[in-house]
């Protein structure tokens, strides 16, 4: 049963359309990933869902008239602002659904320090916040943004048992596969809708791409005949009227009535042109079948890099504390020219504030830090929502040079952004448009280390593809923090590791941290069960040391006791 029906949803934003006909339903138990590239309309389509913003256009029809809707924002810190019922919120399980997150240190929702958690750590009691509040509807917007590997892991559990209906945005492929059961694309304006998973989706989309291109290039080739034969048909029309023209004798247009003739055959000749485009027409209106539609191409490009030294960036005996809480103490660690280093850790290890050290725009508390002073750095923050809202991409540049200007347009194209976009403001652009001006203005300079927070947050699928492919071949060096494990895994040949109040370098890259680590659990796995057969064989032999052989139970407990040495020589 549909607990809400969405029919004829249009939208416009200064004369610019962004949705022309959004039509699906939610059923009780929907689990629906709504999807597009940037720009699209997805998160403008939830807030009007949320009844944040009214449609131009269209209706939504709610089962019972009223429905309890859980949202869940991109930007965390929107999110966190509308916490006014943060004591109704805590009593319902605000801090056991934070706890199960992985958050576990005590938060007071109405003090500053509030402002000192990071995006994972914002993120997580905004989830909790949207789990406390206990919506019959839950939306959404790029829910694993800045989440660490439990957080995620807990939201697959949560979201399989969740009683109501689901609507995801995102850009995340496994985590889509692991929690959707249809889809729901926007492309151009438009809604479609798709039965199955993620990848599901992709299959059925290139699927129906093939059989679209296939079907128009039969239609051209029909169209290319057509038109060839009216290509004929004049050309032999144009000759029989120029033939009917002619002045021969006057014996001999008596005899062959050469002119009336020509003129006939013209006449039948236009005709026939006529009938022919007549057909031609009346075919392309009825079932023209257009050129199917290639996703969007996305290329980075930087600039390129001067060559520097060998140690770009050194830090010696480096801490953080903020009042009593250690993010990290007596650290060291360096960074060479050329290696792209995955920083990682848990929410609210420090990993945001480590990386603005770097940068200057935040002391340590201890400690030094040592930057090659020709270091040309660019950073790329986790905050989208930090640009200019009133000014245009073009205007935030700050460029003027005409060529520079151009080269500028250019990008802006390449990457995703087409020239109607540089001209409204800032803050009409979606996160991941902004998160593209922020690229943009990256690889307009010459830069010798980039440093990423999570770089693909809000980005498309095609704009993570290429990012990849992008930071694979940049020939500086990258230090990055990514939630997203499969990129981290393409991206990294180093590690830098914070866990223990502790940041240490590792020598290999996300995958191989990836490998050992499991292999750590499963040795402490194995310890654990070696623990729990060792502690059954001593209560055996203690017991078979009371009992003589021919006591019933002895025989019995003595094969049991060979089993047990059986299977710890097995796990030894």
């Amino acid at each position: 049963m549909a607990i809400m029906k969405i029919r004829g949803i249009q939208k416009s934003f200064n004369e610019k359309q962004i949705i022309q006909n959004a039509e699906f339903d939610i059923k009780q138990d929907s689990r629906i990933g709504l999807v597009g590239s940037n720009g699209a309309g997805k998160t403008t389509l939830a807030n009007i869902i949320n009844g944040e913003i009214h449609a131009d256009k269209g209706t939504i029809e709610m089962f019972n008239g009223a429905l309890k809707i859980g949202y869940l924002k991109q930007s965390t810190d929107q999110a966190l602002h509308e916490t006014e019922d943060a004591y109704s919120l805590a009593e319902n399980g605000l801090f056991h659904h934070s706890s199960q997150l992985g958050l576990t240190k005590e938060v007071d929702l109405f003090n500053e320090e509030w402002t000192n958690l990071s995006g994972g750590e914002k993120l997580k009691l905004s989830l909790a916040g949207v789990w406390a509040s206990r919506p019959e509807l839950l939306i959404l917007d790029e829910p694993t943004n800045h989440l660490d590997l439990q957080g995620v892991e807990w939201l697959i559990e949560e979201l399989s048992a969740f009683k109501g209906a689901i609507v995801i945005i995102s850009h995340d492929r496994y985590f889509l596969d692991r929690t959707i059961t249809e889809v729901v694309e926007i492309e151009d304006g438009i809604t479609k809708s798709f039965t199955g998973n993620y990848s599901a989706y992709r299959q059925e989309k290139e699927r129906l791409f093939q059989v679209q291109l296939h079907q128009y290039e039969l239609q051209q080739k029909q169209k290319q005949q057509i038109q060839q034969q009216i290509a004929n048909l004049k050309g032999w029309s144009d000759k029989a009227h120029r033939d009917s023209t002619k002045q021969g004798s006057a014996s001999e247009r008596r005899q062959i009535g050469y002119k009336e003739y020509h003129r006939m055959k013209a006449k039948k000749m236009d005709n026939q042109i006529k009938s022919k485009m007549k057909r031609l027409n009346q075919e392309l209106e009825k079932n023209e079948i257009k050129q199917p539609k290639e996703e969007s191409k996305v290329q980075f490009e930087f600039q390129e890099r001067r060559k520097r030294g060998k140690r770009i960036i050194e830090a010696a005996a480096l801490s953080k504390y903020f009042g009593h809480r250690c993010l990290f103490d007596q650290s060291y660690f360096y960074m060479n020219h050329g290696e792209k280093i995955g920083l990682i850790g848990q929410n609210g290890s420090g990993k945001t504030t480590m990386m603005k050290i770097l940068l200057g725009q935040e002391k340590a508390s201890s400690g030094d830090v040592w930057l090659s002073e020709s270091l040309k750095i660019g950073y790329l923050s986790q905050d989208v929502t930090d640009l200019p809202a009133v000014k245009t991409a073009m205007e935030y540049t700050g460029l003027t040079d005409r060529a520079a200007v151009g080269r500028a347009r250019t990008i802006f194209a390449n990457i995703g952004l087409p020239e109607e976009k540089l001209t409204v403001p800032i803050g009409q652009l979606s996160l991941g448009e902004r998160t593209r001006v922020k690229l943009v203005m990256m690889l307009l300079e010459e830069l010798d280390l980039l440093i990423l927070d999570e770089p693909t947050n809000h980005l498309d699928l095609a704009s993570r593809e290429s990012l990849e492919k992008t930071l694979l071949d940049f020939q500086g060096s990258l230090l990055v923090v990514s939630h997203d494990i499969y990129f981290l895994e393409k991206i990294s040949d180093k590690l830098l590791v914070i866990e223990n109040r502790k940041i240490t370098r590792k020598e290999f890259g996300m995958k191989e941290y990836n490998e050992s680590t499991v292999k750590k659990v499963n040795d402490k796995e194995k310890e654990e069960q070696l623990m729990v057969l060792q502690n059954e064989i001593n209560a055996i032999i203690g017991r078979l040391s009371y009992m003589t052989r021919d006591e019933p139970g002895y025989e019995e407990l003595d094969q049991k006791l060979t089993e047990l040495f059986r299977k710890k020589r097995e796990l030894a």
